[in-house]
């Protein structure tokens, strides 16, 4: 896979995509459906070198919103452990946007913790959730391709 250097990636070189399989993507869809009318929120674990999750964990979200999402901090210490104890990384966050498009907010810029993290948006806007992942490094959103496979 061709990398990408991605603003604030601390020099260092990072993929150009998120690589994620069916499953996955169902299961982080489907976890941002059962919280609505709350924005779903939760964390991908993978590789980073490679940009591939193979893991999602559903999180609460502590915020209890439809427009701000707080991934709940012992549901990341515990999925942080568990990625951990498989070898894996947690390289993402995923969050769902009750009514807006799959973009981040400004909220969402501001709230960042990584820049090497992908940060997906799963839009509940339409009939058919959108998804849409980026790379946000202060206030740079670079919108990333999306994999499935």
């Amino acid at each position: 896979m061709d990398s990408a250097t991605t603003p604030g990636a601390r020099d260092r070189r990072v993929p150009s995509a998120l690589v994620l399989d069916e499953v996955l993507l169902a299961e982080m869809t489907a976890h941002c459906l059962r919280a609505f009318p709350a924005e779903g929120c939760g964390l991908l674990a993978g590789e980073s070198s490679s940009g591939r999750a193979v893991r999602c964990f559903p999180t609460r979200n502590q915020a209890a919103s439809a427009r701000l999402y707080v991934v709940d901090p012992g549901d990341h210490l515990r999925a942080g452990l568990e990625a951990e104890s498989e070898g894996l990384e947690i390289i993402g966050v995923f969050h769902s946007h009750t009514h807006t498009d799959a973009y981040p907010s400004a909220t969402d810029i501001a709230e960042a913790p990584d820049p090497d993290w992908h940060y997906v948006v799963v839009s509940l806007r339409a009939e058919a959730p959108s998804v849409r992942s980026f790379r946000i490094s202060g206030a740079a959103v670079v919108e990333e391709p999306v994999a499935i496979g």
